[in-house]
């Protein structure tokens, strides 16, 4: 067994190889606004102007968020209800794609099968978007979705977890193409002071399942100094409820506009990943992100999208 790296996993072995961990951002689009939110997942890949994040995770609103946290959920509830609609993710993943940084894009299966599987896989694609992380889709059920994402060049990331079985976690790793998500805790996503004494292990489950397996931990990070303490065991730290609460400290403050407190904290956890793995907070990574090139642009050309 061999997990394919396709677009995303190149980029964690770009990252690997300049002696450090990735580092993921998660944000909505649609959140506080849909031009809004452009703005900030732009702000999670520094804008080329600081460190920022080596891929980005656009978030779906979705009205039935069962594995969401009260942080995500609180967002993704007001962007529903000012008007986010499902190609609003293409445009956003265009956004970032021409940031020069990876976009996939998180989100239910029901969606995507609304929208149609062959045409979301199309759309994304055409964005520039590298893949999808679909945590509710487990591999047996995903015949449909393994097809679509083989036809348009797509990554697909499944999840797994402290409770998944041995063959369960072998066929997940399996079946994923980039790299295999491993959710650090059981429940929902949220911040949390601590990070998860079951990250350790879980990790090493998938890498005895395939040893060149790419894994990315997510649900609990919130600070540089745990995202560093993650990329000791694991290739990829995700940060999602962290940065989400910082858009709406600045919206309950009355400055919806406001990305100050989302780019300090973009900013200390780029440093997390950076301080003691070779290289120092704020120095150049010695390789750019497997979704660049010299001019700055995606490898992968964003272009017109279905509506």
């Amino acid at each position: 067994m061999r997990v394919d790296p396709g677009h995303t996993g190149q980029t964690l072995l770009q990252v690997r190889a300049a002696g450090r961990g990735a580092l993921a951002g998660f944000l909505h689009v649609g959140y506080p606004t849909v031009d809004m939110s452009l703005e900030a997942l732009k702000a999670l890949t520094g804008n080329g102007e600081s460190e920022g994040v080596d891929l980005v995770e656009v978030g779906m609103p979705y009205s039935d968020p069962v594995l969401d946290g009260a942080t995500i959920q609180r967002a993704g509830t007001k962007a529903l209800q000012r008007g986010v609609r499902t190609r609003d993710v293409f445009t956003a993943v265009e956004a970032v794609a021409k940031c020069g940084i990876p976009a996939v894009v998180m989100t239910y299966w029901n969606l995507i099968e609304r929208y149609g599987a062959d045409r979301f896989a199309r759309d994304l694609a055409s964005a520039g978007g590298a893949g999808a992380i679909t945590p509710d889709l487990t591999p047996d059920e995903a015949e449909e979705w393994l097809t679509v994402s083989d036809d348009h060049d797509l990554d697909r990331i499944f999840l797994v977890s402290p409770s998944s079985t041995d063959e369960r976690l072998r066929s997940t790793v399996g079946a994923c193409r980039g790299w295999v998500y491993a959710t650090s805790l059981m429940g929902v996503t949220g911040a949390r002071a601590q990070t998860s004494a079951a990250a350790p292990e879980l990790v090493r489950r998938v890498r005895e399942a395939d040893p060149s397996a790419m894994v990315g931990v997510g649900l609990g990070v919130s600070s540089g100094v745990q995202a560093r303490e993650v990329t000791g065991f694991a290739d990829l730290v995700i940060v999602g409820s962290a940065l989400v609460k910082t858009l709406l400290d600045a919206e309950d403050a009355g400055r919806a506009e406001d990305l100050t407190g989302l780019r300090a904290l973009v900013a200390d956890l780029a440093a997390g990943v950076r301080v003691g793995r070779g290289h120092q907070a704020g120095e150049p990574s010695a390789a750019s992100p497997a979704g660049s090139t010299g001019s700055g642009t995606s490898q992968r050309s964003p272009g017109l999208v279905g509506t």
